[in-house]
């Protein structure tokens, strides 16, 4: 049986990536400035390998945090092998800036200087999110055919 990962090792190992991909630095560019393969980086970032106190100060240099900021929004421990966030939404968030596109579009959107801009933004992509929700999937694959049930009537 596998183990999976601590849910800590998890967090501190998303926000290790997502400040690196925030300032725009590869899984190889950071390994070769800790003397560590980009493979060893990526398990770092899933949390599959323990990051040690030395090696996580020796992270913050390069990325040019505190080893704090590797904590912040940590899961709460609620008993032996549980974990939940304090704030529902704050593990969502993290694995969202976690990812490229999170990241792009966090940094594209906080460009836009006119609020009047970002919130039609935001309209936007709550419709398109609403409308994607309503749509069932369609099963069985291939383009729909007159008489069939996924052309819209």
């Amino acid at each position: 049986m596998k183990k999976s990962p601590n849910p800590i090792d998890k967090h501190v190992g998303s926000r290790v990536r997502m400040r690196r991909v925030l300032i725009g630095m590869s899984q190889e560019r950071l390994g070769g400035a800790l003397g560590l393969t980009f493979q060893q980086v990526q398990k770092y970032e899933k949390g599959t390998n323990r990051i040690g106190a030395s090696r996580l100060q020796q992270i913050a240099g390069v990325l040019n945090v505190p080893p704090a900021f590797f904590f912040e929004d940590m899961p709460v421990l609620d008993g032996p092998g549980q974990s939940s966030f304090a704030d529902e939404g704050a593990g969502f968030v993290v694995d969202f800036l976690s990812t490229s596109e999170g990241l792009l579009l966090n940094k594209a959107f906080v460009r836009i200087k006119e609020a009047r801009v970002r919130k039609k933004i935001i309209d936007l992509v709550t419709a398109l999110a609403q409308e994607d929700a309503a749509t069932p999937p369609i099963v069985g694959g291939g383009p729909a055919k007159a008489g069939d049930d996924r052309t819209a009537s």
